[in-house]
């Protein structure tokens, strides 16, 4: 008799069924999977508990409704932090999200040699909102006709702006004359480390005109401008 499944008992048996986990916080042990016998153990503040039998730490999580997390787990003993998991987990893919959102643009904010204090101060209202949404500005100073021939002037401008800009972002290296222009990129620094100086209460990156202010992908599109 012919068989109606030519593949049973076939090294591809089972293939359907493979199934891949690309949770990437699957392999993070919690709760009952610690296997270690003990742990040094953090509270839910972030104050050291010691080391104690992970039995009893385990205890002292469900007491308070929350899960023993190890975080350290090739530490001897690993260490063990009480926490809400599902809140970690959540926030976590939060800033994955946010990152992916913003990764790759690059604002552009362009400054002139002779730029008046008016126009100056706009420029930095404009490169503290993107970096405040967490984008990159690369500050670009253009030099015309015979202005090139005291780029001291422009250096001048450009480490004012970044003095100015000190508390939103830091330079990625030192600004530098490339052709006829100053370039430096700025890297935003943590949200709760940055402390605007020049924007409003009211201001929004969406606020900023078309021609004043630009974006770009790191692929070697133009940058816009501001």
């Amino acid at each position: 008799m012919a068989n109606s499944f030519p593949n049973a008992g076939g090294p591809n048996r089972g293939s359907y069924y493979r199934r891949t986990n690309n949770d990437p916080f699957a392999s993070i042990r919690r709760n009952h999977r610690i296997k270690a016998p003990q742990a040094r153990v953090i509270s839910p503040e972030g104050k050291q508990l010691g080391i104690m039998p992970t039995e009893k730490a385990l205890q002292l999580a469900t007491q308070v409704g929350l899960d023993l997390v190890e975080i350290a787990p090739n530490a001897q003993p690993p260490v063990c932090r009480i926490m809400d998991f599902g809140k970690y987990v959540y926030e976590e893919q939060k800033k994955s999200s946010h990152s992916k959102a913003t990764a790759g643009k690059v604002k552009e904010i362009e400054f002139t040699a002779r730029i008046a204090g008016n126009d100056f101060l706009t420029k930095l209202r404009h490169a503290e909102q993107f970096l405040n949404t967490g984008n990159k500005v690369k500050l670009r100073l253009k030099f015309r006709g015979r202005e090139l021939a005291h780029p001291e002037l422009g250096f001048e401008i450009i480490n004012k702006a970044l003095a100015e800009l000190a508390s939103m972002g830091h330079p990625d290296s030192e600004p530098r004359l490339l052709g006829k222009q100053i370039n430096v990129m700025l890297t935003p620094l943590p949200a709760n480390k940055r402390k605007p100086k020049f924007l409003r209460p009211d201001d929004d990156e969406e606020d900023i005109p078309d021609d004043s202010a630009s974006s770009a992908d790191d692929d070697g599109d133009d940058d816009e401008k501001a």
